[in-house]
């Protein structure tokens, strides 16, 4: 009990320590430009980004470097091996089982959910029941990923077909109902894999239905009159009216997806722990860094996942300067 109290002193400690200590930097870099006020505006925009750049170096910039560093080392980090850890992702039967699946997460999940938000958005847009109808599907990005895993978990939830057990599974109490046996549907690969995509799927969907209806609504209403008086059919309103008028946001919702299924570790972790076949790559890295003690291979895998996000960043960025020019 002693112990607990007084940890949880030094924790508060430090923690008010930090605050002063932020507290004290803000004043002194205040106070310094208020001297240059006026003066060299250059000089204060210099000591403002001080301190960003000094937290990004430290906490983004320094960290990065020095994965890529580890990556070229081996499990325990003192020797030298070069790209082996490269070869190895891109060669050893499981790792490549890694980047299939990974492959399906993000091949899948953002134009899935996509989709799915776009068509409900579409389907609900000024209807009576609109607000309710949007709460319900944007539920659950209320909850965490964890949480959601948790859920899906019961629905694919598996008894032995022994005597009178009641399956708590939500789907195989179905496949009983039709006459059928239970399955157990998180061992068998890889439909194990686009059965945890159905999580994602199931929580993204509010997300790209929130940004996609606000983009729909924000179409001006002598386009949409206009082309209704012109005759253009429901399917026409969409492809020449709708889609065009919504693209910014679309390109928006699949790169967000899409960089958040690259990402994804709470659903795989939570629901197999990566076994059966259905690790990604965020998962296999902190398997290999902290179960394995990989940490070279654990660095490696760290570095190809930043390297397929970069691309997916670079078409955003693009895509949004584009549509503000």
């Amino acid at each position: 009990m002693f112990n607990t109290a007084s940890t949880t002193a030094d924790k508060l400690i430090q923690m008010f320590a930090a605050i002063l200590l932020f507290a004290a930097v803000v004043g002194v870099i205040l106070f310094i430009a208020g001297r240059f006020t006026g003066k060299r505006d250059r000089v204060v925009a210099y000591l403002y980004l001080a301190p960003v750049v000094l937290m990004l170096s430290v906490g983004l910039l320094y960290p990065g470097l020095r994965t890529i560093y580890e990556s070229f080392f081996n499990a325990a980090g003192d020797a030298f091996i070069g790209i082996d850890n490269y070869k190895t992702i891109f060669t050893d039967s499981e790792q490549l089982v890694v980047l299939r699946n990974t492959a399906f997460w993000v091949l899948l999940t953002p134009f899935v959910a996509t989709g799915v938000g776009l068509l409900y958005a579409i389907l609900v847009d000024k209807a009576r029941i609109e607000s309710f109808a949007k709460a319900l599907i944007f539920l659950p990005m209320s909850i965490s990923f964890v949480a959601a895993s948790v859920i899906w978990k019961f629905m694919y939830e598996y008894r032995p077909d022994q005597g009178n057990v009641k399956q708590i599974g939500l789907i195989n109490q179905v496949i009983v109902w039709l006459g059928g046996k239970p399955v157990q549907l998180l061992i068998d690969s890889p439909l194990n894999t686009f059965l945890l995509i159905i999580v994602m799927i199931w929580v993204q969907a509010g997300f790209a239905m929130t940004v996609l209806s606000a983009a729909i609504k924000a179409i001006p209403d002598d386009i949409v009159e206009a082309a209704r008086l012109d005759g253009v059919t429901p399917w026409g309103m969409f492809r020449f009216v709708t889609l065009p008028a919504i693209r910014p946001a679309v390109v928006v919702v699949l790169t967000t997806i899409a960089i958040a299924t690259l990402k994804v570790f709470d659903i795989v972790q939570t629901m197999t722990g990566g076994r059966f076949d259905t690790s990604v790559i965020a998962n296999e890295f902190y398997s290999q860094s902290f179960r394995s003690a990989n940490q070279g291979l654990g660095a490696a895998l760290a570095v190809v996942l930043f390297v397929l996000v970069i691309p997916i960043v670079v078409y955003n960025i693009r895509q949004l300067r584009r549509s503000e020019a």
